[in-house]
């Protein structure tokens, strides 16, 4: 039986066992580097803070009480280290763009792009035995008997805690915008939470954290954390420079990242073509020679040309040594645009997903709708993916339109004692510039009544009645008033969901480490769709959990409020 979490900090505190502090590092990395990835947004950065809060283990190791919870421990001290480092370190300019880009991630489905962001805050507003039973069963896959053991609860309670704990994450998201079921949301934690470390992180900590131990002298240990706050400095400055190079659509927290790996890349294809010039130069030197010695005849005529022509070659392959003359930035510039263009064909492929406020639409706000909805991963070019970006840009079409049409309902209302119009046809010639039918079919005047908690003024109001696909879009919902647009979504009643979730959280907790078959398979996604889980179910008690899963999916899906696919259309407002 191999040492718990509390036996080998003891031995490295007696013993200064290095071996105990590298197991202990190798034990929780992934949960520490994942929780610091989340919250800096950054891979250098989740580096930095990683070694940080090792350090701190070490040299905190013989104050910890024996009946400290390691895992919650180092979890707390992730997210005081990182919220120090954002706040020390990073720019106002630059935090606000990453603030700017999380909010525009959280504007379409509920899915892990969505709740990576907000995971941690969420996390700190639990207590804390409901945090350390999350981070035991959800992060760190521990069985439920082991987080009863570990809480020094039985099984049941155990059980009974996470599921209260869950519910609590589920509402904290959903005041925020994201909406999902307390299933669907074990499953992408379960999936998502823990990613693995950068190769050679192991070796690199176990070294810093010796330094903050207490075989290093306080002076070493003193040079270290300038040295790792230097790094955090530099790295910060990096990243904002990037940020500023590319603009504001373009900047994602990866990006320095994959920039470094392509200069690499390109440099180690530099040096095979630097070996080649100097070749062709050496020839060039050796033409220029022969040329001083031949007679002005032919033969100089000759040499000449071959001259030029070694000097072209040299020209050429110092031109083509690095595309985009060696900017890496412009190089990952044209790949946003060639899959913002990927995208456009996607839509071409699926016209069922136009619309014809699309026309508004600019390649900027594609490429916006690109980079959010893909991020800085090629595998991430799924058809949920695709989805997700024609949302993206849908929003962006019906935005632009509802801002128009609030301009023509204030028109409308100057011109009619303040009335709301009882049909859209009476509102087109209030619009600035003219407006396709097509685009008002979409739309219907209904009782604002009909959507409970749209905070939109009046009694009427324009909603979007179409859509196509339900199971990601927003409905639009616009008034007279200035800012007066809300986006919708119809939800079950809590009865409904409360019903569902109490039918499906069993089950997932049983297909779990199905989940996390699947994302193994698919480098850490989470499946769309139960359906996809069914090539890893392998026994026969997850194959029938699945089927009841996917059972219970399928009757809630015909199970929602009627509102959220016909909105009745009245034959007049009352005037």
């Amino acid at each position: 039986m191999s040492d718990t979490d509390m036996e080998l900090l003891a031995r490295y505190t007696r013993q200064h066992a290095e071996d105990a502090f590298a197991e202990l590092v190798r034990r929780h990395l992934g949960l520490v580097y994942s929780a610091a990835l989340r919250q800096v947004r950054s891979p250098q950065l989740a580096e930095e803070v990683t070694q940080s809060v090792f350090i701190d283990l070490a040299r905190s190791a013989a104050k910890l009480k024996p009946d400290t919870i390691l895992t919650a421990w180092l979890y707390q001290v992730t997210r005081r280290t990182a919220i120090d480092v954002v706040r020390r370190e990073a720019s106002r300019q630059l935090r606000e763009q990453i603030a700017t880009e999380m909010n525009a991630m959280n504007a379409t489905a509920a899915d892990w792009t969505h709740i990576e962001p907000l995971l941690d805050e969420a996390m700190h507003a639990l207590d804390d035995t409901d945090r350390t039973a999350v981070l035991l069963r959800y992060f760190e896959n521990k069985s439920l008997r082991e987080v009863g053991a570990t809480l020094g609860t039985s099984e049941n309670a155990a059980q009974k805690r996470l599921a209260r704990a869950v519910e609590h994450l589920r509402e904290f998201f959903t005041k925020r915008g994201v909406t999902v079921g307390a299933s669907g949301l074990v499953v992408v934690i379960s999936a998502n939470a823990v990613q693995a470390a950068p190769a050679g992180l192991t070796v690199v900590i176990s070294t810093a954290a010796a330094l903050g131990g207490t075989t290093i002298t306080a002076t070493a240990t003193a040079t270290a954390l300038k040295t790792i706050a230097m790094t955090v400095t530099q790295k910060v400055l990096v990243t904002a420079i990037l940020a500023v190079a590319v603009g504001t659509g373009i900047y994602q927290a990866r990006q320095a990242s994959n920039a470094r790996a392509l200069v690499n890349t390109l440099q180690q294809q530099q040096a095979t073509l630097n070996e080649q010039i100097q070749q062709l130069s050496r020839e060039r030197d050796e033409a220029a020679r022969r040329l001083a010695a031949v007679p002005n005849d032919g033969g100089l005529n000759r040499a000449f040309a071959e001259l030029l022509k070694l000097r072209g070659e040299v020209a050429g392959l110092r031109a083509s040594a690095l595309p985009n003359g060696g900017d890496p930035i412009q190089t990952a510039a044209q790949a946003w645009l060639a899959r913002a263009n990927q995208l456009k064909q996607y839509l071409e492929q699926h016209p069922e997903g136009k619309i014809p406020e699309l026309q508004f639409v600019t390649e900027d706000d594609w490429l916006r709708a690109t980079m959010s909805a893909f991020g800085t991963n090629n595998s991430g070019v799924t058809d949920l993916a695709y989805r997700q970006a024609l949302v993206s840009v849908r929003n962006m079409g019906k935005s632009k339109f509802s801002a128009m049409a609030r301009g023509a309902l204030k028109s409308y209302a100057l011109t009619h004692d303040g009335q709301f119009p009882a049909d859209l046809s009476e509102l087109k010639v209030h619009f600035a510039e003219p407006i396709d039918d097509a685009i008002l079919q979409r739309y219907a005047i209904v009782p604002t009544a009909t959507f409970k908690n749209t905070h939109v003024k009046g009694d009427w109001l324009m909603a979007e009645i179409t859509s196509p696909d339900e199971d990601l879009d927003y409905r639009y919902l616009t008034g007279a008033n200035d800012n007066d647009t809300v986006r919708f979504k119809q939800p079950r009643s809590k009865e409904e969901n409360a019903q569902m979730e109490a039918q499906m959280l069993p089950l997932v907790e049983q297909l779990m480490s199905v989940a996390k078959a699947y994302a193994a398979a698919h480098e850490g996604r989470p499946p769309p769709d139960a359906k996809e889980m069914i090539p890893y179910a392998t026994s026969p008690e997850q194959q029938s959990a699945l089927q009841k899963l996917i059972e219970i999916k399928n009757q809630g899906a015909t199970g929602v409020s009627p509102t959220r696919h016909h909105i009745p259309q009245p034959a007049n407002n009352g005037k």
